[in-house]
């Protein structure tokens, strides 16, 4: 079964989805009530029971007040202290609606259970008394049928009982004095049952300056009054008192409202009982049953909620932990169509603002929302804080009027509407804008931090919180994720640290940091930056040499391998032979200051990407940028904060500069000649490869890039260099060729094979000679004659003047001249003359067969002589095959004051690593 969205399964009251609430119509007020001008939800007790839900304190005070006006119990005199919008007056018109009697108690939503529950089957009617102090004034004398009432008490005494019930203490009332709690205790007994709300005390009380006198009394004679009433209330007698305590400083008005509170708290905290608020979760019922009508279907909206429910638990790591705990499923239920966290929001954190009333304020800011969303035909399956229209005036405004001043700029430019980054980030990037990704994230965020932005000791909300405000069923929390981090990336309100995210008046350092990025010259400043980069990432094996935008006269000609870095003003693009990187490299390839280079097939070229150095040029900027603004933390005066903010995005910005340098220096040129198909050879061009993006390890991707395609050979079968000796090097007149002569060849001309290192070209050389299958090596010629010749078997190699490479047919012919004659066949008759073997002719040269030689070396210079010993003796032997060749080094050392334990101890331990056959100390 398809999700149907939250329009679709439950409908807001008329006067919401019409628009023709009024704000006054969500304050309740006794007054209006008790004159009958109040509107008709508060004025009628059954519309007014219909649409207020019973929480639990509320249930608890009318149980007191019905066991008290029954005359078996209950709480003579009960104090609602609250923060404003707590419920307060709310309550006192549920007693004022139960007690009044006016409708059967059977009809009114909620009673019933209520009187059940305590065994009362009736209620008496009772006479009320609704003293308001907003309404009512010290200054202010009332008229009643041409009685003038003064006083609190006077307004009291005729609103219980009339004229008779005010001339029990007219005299009181006239001077101002406070009556005695006799006087009250008889007129609570003479129209029991009554009910006395008091409503707005301090707002009355705080009018009287001290030392002067109102016809309403004095200070001191209206606390002797509340004093005298709560102690008349406690006789025993059907009499309830009610009254309504500010908790807010903002509601107490300065500080006679202060001493107001002292005062009547003093009086009340001897004889009272304070009643339970209101919590979040009754809080849900309240908003929903004045705003909404009843489910329509109760399967379609537990199909929403288990949908919701199912994707935070099968997804908890991106989720709050509470969302994954079953009891959270009952909360979604509860709160449909508005999902939990909007509460959670308004509940915990706009509550703590001391002009946002608790109950009034939500519902005042969701009636807007919901005829908003209404008429726009909102299609959202619940209505979270990412569905908010801050977009729309009435409720932008209803937001803004409780926070300080400047976030309505911060609003328009950063979080929603027509023009705001968001919602063109949205129409910017479709896979955002088909979620409205950005403005439901930015949404979020502001409804999480703005009230208490200031305050915060721990700044920001979580992503997981952004998530549950945000991502529907079906949706993914990635596109959220990318939203907040280009938001991040754009705005100057928006804070980001840690994982956590908040709006603020102050505008971040972003701002500094695009004034400052804009000063930064490509040539000045982001070129060496980049280079600084480039050297840092590119540099090792396989290379020699790495020059970074090094000028072509700077560069070496030699036979080493080198990595050219290209100066990004030079780039490149595919298959454009003529980019400004292959115009850069040709001519560093021709020529080394004035004069032509000669190893051209020794350099490799390194070019950017002409798409991608604007994001380059953009990147640099931005961290040298950040950087500067760390530089000069003290000149700027950052706080502390502030000065995280910037060390974090300079680290940030590293990070991507670095990526960004690795992508767009993607491009390798590699100098290359072919042979034309009727001779000759082609222009010099350059072959283009590109490095796969992704690489932490540049120079890795590069040298795999090379070796893929056999741009750089590290590894060579003596195969192919039988194919170009034959093809370059070897002619009909001359079989053979230096060594020297064919390495130096493959550094200078580009359509020769390009060898990583000379070692390659000696390994191959080792490799082939084993064979008679590719070519045959010389160490020398002297005359027609070979020496050191290696054709089929292995031996010692070297690149050097004179060795040579023989083709194969001209050595064969070569062994097949000097070919000693063969030894005479066993079976054939040796002439000796019956004495023994015959001997050699006189004046034959003896074979000779062995060689010992023994060289004391300068003890100094170790090394160097036995390299030359090894070059100028062994080498000869070790270079023919067969030959066994072996080594000894003798060590003779004497101490005329005998060794050191340490020296004899490091000898011993050396001696046995590198496997000497003696190593001992003797005495002499």
């Amino acid at each position: 079964m398809s999700l149907k969205p939250w329009r679709s399964v439950i409908t807001p009251h008329k006067d919401i989805f019409e628009g023709n609430f009024q704000e006054a119509e969500f304050a309740a007020d006794l007054t209006k009530v008790a004159k009958g001008t109040a509107e008709l939800e508060y004025l009628d007790p059954v519309q007014f029971f219909e649409r207020t839900f019973i929480t639990e304190g509320m249930g608890l005070l009318l149980k007191s007040v019905v066991k008290r006006v029954l005359g078996s119990g209950g709480d003579p005199v009960v104090q609602l202290k609250t923060a404003f919008g707590g419920g307060k007056t709310h309550a006192m018109l549920a007693v004022y609606h139960l007690v009044r009697g006016e409708q059967p108690t059977k009809d009114l939503a909620g009673i019933p259970i209520i009187l059940d529950e305590i065994g009362a089957l009736q209620l008496p009617k009772c006479n009320i008394a609704v003293l308001d102090g907003t309404a009512l004034g010290p200054s202010q004398p009332r008229t009643y049928d041409g009685t003038v009432v003064n006083t609190l008490w006077g307004e009291m005494a005729w609103q219980l009982g009339g004229q008779e019930a005010y001339s029990m203490l007219s005299q009181s009332d006239k001077d101002g004095s406070s009556p005695g709690k006799e006087i009250l205790a008889d007129l609570f007994k003479r129209y029991a049952p009554c009910v006395v709300l008091i409503d707005e005390a301090v707002a009355y009380t705080r009018q009287f300056h001290e030392g002067k006198s109102y016809p309403g009394g004095t200070f001191e004679s209206n606390m002797s009054f509340i004093q005298a009433l709560t102690e008349a209330a406690a006789q025993p007698n059907p009499v309830v008192i009610l009254a309504s305590l500010p908790e807010s400083e903002m509601e107490l008005g300065g500080e006679r409202g202060k001493l107001a509170l002292k005062h009547i708290e003093n009086v009340f905290g001897r004889i009272e009982a304070v009643w339970k608020p209101v919590s979040t979760e009754e809080g849900f019922e309240i908003v929903r049953r004045r705003l909404f009508g009843p489910v329509g279907n109760p399967d379609d909206r537990d199909s929403v909620c288990n949908a919701f429910f199912d994707l935070y638990a099968q997804h908890s790591d991106q989720y709050p932990s509470e969302t994954s705990e079953h009891s959270y499923l009952k909360r979604l239920k509860d709160a449909y169509p508005i999902h939990p966290e909007v509460f959670d929001r308004l509940y915990g954190d706009w509550a703590t603002l001391e002009k946002f009333h608790r109950t009034r304020g939500v519902l005042r800011l969701m009636a807007k929302v919901i005829h908003r969303l209404w008429i726009d035909g909102n299609q959202d399956l619940m209505i979270m804080p990412g569905t908010l229209p801050i977009y729309d005036t009435d409720v932008c405004n209803e937001l803004l009027r409780y926070l300080p001043q400047g976030w309505e700029p911060v609003v328009e430019k950063e979080i929603d509407g027509p023009g705001a980054s968001p919602t063109r980030l949205d129409e910017k990037v479709p896979v955002l804008g088909g979620v409205q990704a950005a403005r439901r994230a930015a949404r979020t965020v502001f409804l999480g931090s703005a009230p208490s932005v200031a305050a915060m000791r721990v700044r920001g909300v979580r992503k997981d919180r952004i998530h549950v405000g945000c991502v529907q069923p079906e949706q993914q929390s990635g596109h959220y994720d990318d939203a907040l981090r280009r938001l991040s990336d754009q705005l100057h309100h928006l804070y980001s640290e840690r994982g956590l995210y908040w709006y603020d008046t102050r505008p971040n350092l972003r701002r500094e940091m695009e004034a400052r990025a804009s000063r930064f010259q490509i040539q000045e400043h982001l070129i060496p930056e980049i280079g600084a980069r480039l050297r840092k990432l590119v540099k090792g094996k396989p290379f020699r040499g790495v020059h970074v935008f090094t000028p072509h006269t700077d560069i070496p000609d030699d036979t080493e391998i080198r990595l050219v870095i290209l100066s990004p003003l030079e780039c490149h693009r595919r298959k454009k032979a003529d980019s400004g990187a292959a115009s850069a490299a040709k001519g560093i390839q021709h020529q080394r200051g004035g004069q032509p280079r000669l190893n051209q097939n020794r350099l490799i070229y390194l070019a950017a990407n002409e798409d991608s150095i604007s994001h380059m040029w953009h990147e640099a900027r931005r961290y040298l940028a950040w950087k500067s603004i760390v530089d000069d933390k003290e000149k700027l005066n950052l706080d502390h904060h502030q000065t995280k903010e910037a060390i974090q995005n300079q680290n940030e910005a590293s990070e991507k500069i670095e990526t960004a340098v690795i992508q767009a220096y993607r491009w390798v040129l590699a100098p290359a000649q072919e042979t034309k198909p009727r001779g000759g050879l082609t222009d010099l061009f350059f072959e283009e490869y590109s490095i796969s993006a992704g690489w932490d390890n540049p120079i890795a991707a590069i040298s795999k890039v090379l070796q893929e395609n056999e741009v750089l050979i590290p590894v060579w079968n003596p195969i192919h260099l039988k194919t170009i000796l034959e093809k370059w090097f070897w002619k009909e007149d001359k079989p053979e060729v230096c060594v020297m002569d064919v390495w130096e060849a493959f550094c200078r001309y580009p359509y020769l094979p390009r060898l990583s290192e000379s070692q390659v070209l000696h390994a191959t050389l080792s490799a082939g000679v084993q064979s008679q299958d590719f070519f045959a090596y010389a160490s020398s010629k002297d005359a027609d004659k070979y020496l050191g010749l290696l054709f089929g078997k292995s031996g010692q190699v070297y690149l050097d003047q004179k060795s040579l490479l023989i083709k194969p047919d001209a050595a064969k012919a070569y062994l097949d001249q000097v070919k000693p004659p063969e030894p005479p066949k066993p079976d054939e008759k040796a002439d000796t003359g019956g004495v023994g073997p015959k001997q050699p002719k006189p004046g034959t040269p003896k074979t000779m067969k062995r060689f010992h030689g023994t060289v004391e070396l300068d003890p100094i210079n170790v090394g160097g002589a036995s390299a030359k010993i090894a070059e100028e003796i062994i080498q000869h032997f070790t270079s023919v095959y067969g030959n066994e060749v072996k080594v000894t080094l003798e060590i003779q050392a004497s101490s005329p004051d005998g060794f050191t334990e340490s020296v004899q101890r490091a000898v011993q331990e050396n001696a046995n690593t590198l496997k000497f056959q003696l190593a001992e100390f003797e005495e002499v």
